[in-house]
């Protein structure tokens, strides 16, 4: 593998460990279990027990592990060929996931604040048109 095809691949990479996090972590399809996840990471006696159900719940935790099946599928490795490759890219992947995860968040709301405006003007201009 070429040095400009591990830089691609280190951007690219990050993308669906960030998704797959994301969306475990913060959607609505998954707050059930996630929910599950948290109440036993608060309710179990065992610190092992509690650390496992965390990880659930946290996207800086949970990406950790996306990123090593990740790194476990692709083979992808950085700079080295042999096991400090995969820990330089291990590390690297789960940094700019959690980049991504940053942007995408700060991203959603600003959207939210926009919604937000938008929906008092369009209110104000109602309630000002029923008044006249």
């Amino acid at each position: 593998m070429t040095l400009g095809y591990e830089f691609a691949l280190l951007f690219v990479l990050p993308i669906p460990i960030a998704c797959i996090t994301w969306t475990v972590t913060h959607e609505e399809v998954f707050r059930e279990p996630r929910d599950w996840c948290a109440n036993k990471s608060k309710s179990c006696r065992r610190a092992y027990e509690r650390k496992f159900f965390y990880l659930f719940t946290c996207e800086y935790c949970f990406s950790h592990y996306v990123t090593a099946l990740f790194l476990f599928v692709t083979g992808f490795h950085l700079l080295f060929d042999d096991w400090r490759g995969y820990l330089i890219a291990g590390f690297s992947l789960v940094w700019l996931a959690n980049v991504y995860m940053s942007l995408f968040g700060r991203l959603r709301l600003e959207i939210r604040e926009e919604r937000c405006e938008i929906a008092a003007i369009e209110s104000q201009s109602a309630s000002e048109g029923r008044g006249s």
